[in-house]
């Protein structure tokens, strides 16, 4: 197992937060952090601490996306018109494995990423075994026909606890997704506040 899908495991309890909302999560039955100093006393963080925990929990939301990655995330999201933290989470929600999860095609982003890398997706009729890749306004995101019966599928669909995005149009009989729109901060789901504009000053510095 790599360190980056073993961290999962730590996240939510490094960031204080379950920041997927899952009934499971380790914060859900102990606050404090990871490791032998998890229970230490913590005073005020610093701005610089702030700025350096939302981009962490943004990153880990993602898969825990690497940090080269991610940073070119910033630099095109700054590149781009507009409000460079809501391009940021634009160009996060774009990203393939983000767009399966969301349509419950599979129950977590770290199993939406392994599903992609085995060629599980199809992207317009042609597989895409591609995580990071950005789908457009209007891609038909499908899984493949041999891949609908596996039982991760199954049991995702049928998960409560999670609502599909209104920025994407779903049908579950067929297993394919369009996304309608490209979604601002506060059209995302998130379990926790996200704060894009503590990131974009992060890297900004």
């Amino acid at each position: 197992m790599t360190k980056r899908l073993n961290a999962k495991y730590k996240i939510d309890r490094r960031m204080g937060e379950n920041i997927w909302g899952r009934p499971k999560s380790p914060v859900n039955k102990r606050e404090y952090g990871p490791g032998q100093h998890g229970q230490r006393r913590k005073g005020k963080p610093s701005d610089f601490g702030t700025q350096l925990k939302a981009k962490q929990k943004l990153k880990g939301y993602y898969g825990n996306i690497s940090e080269k990655q991610f940073r070119g995330y910033y630099a095109e999201a700054v590149r781009l018109k507009g409000d460079s933290g809501a391009n940021l989470i634009g160009l996060l929600e774009r990203r393939l494995d983000a767009v399966v999860y969301r349509a419950k095609f599979v129950a977590t982003v770290f199993a939406a990423r392994q599903f992609v890398n085995h060629g599980h997706v199809r992207v317009n009729g042609k597989k895409v075994n591609i995580a990071s890749y950005q789908v457009k306004v209007g891609d038909l995101i499908e899984v493949k026909e041999a891949s609908r019966q596996l039982a991760v599928v199954m049991e995702a669909v049928a998960l409560a606890e999670r609502d599909v995005p209104d920025y994407f149009d779903i049908d579950h009989a067929k297993l394919s997704a369009k996304m309608t729109r490209i979604p601002g901060l506060t059209d995302v789901p998130y379990a926790v506040q996200m704060e894009p504009n503590l990131v974009v000053e992060y890297y900004s510095r």
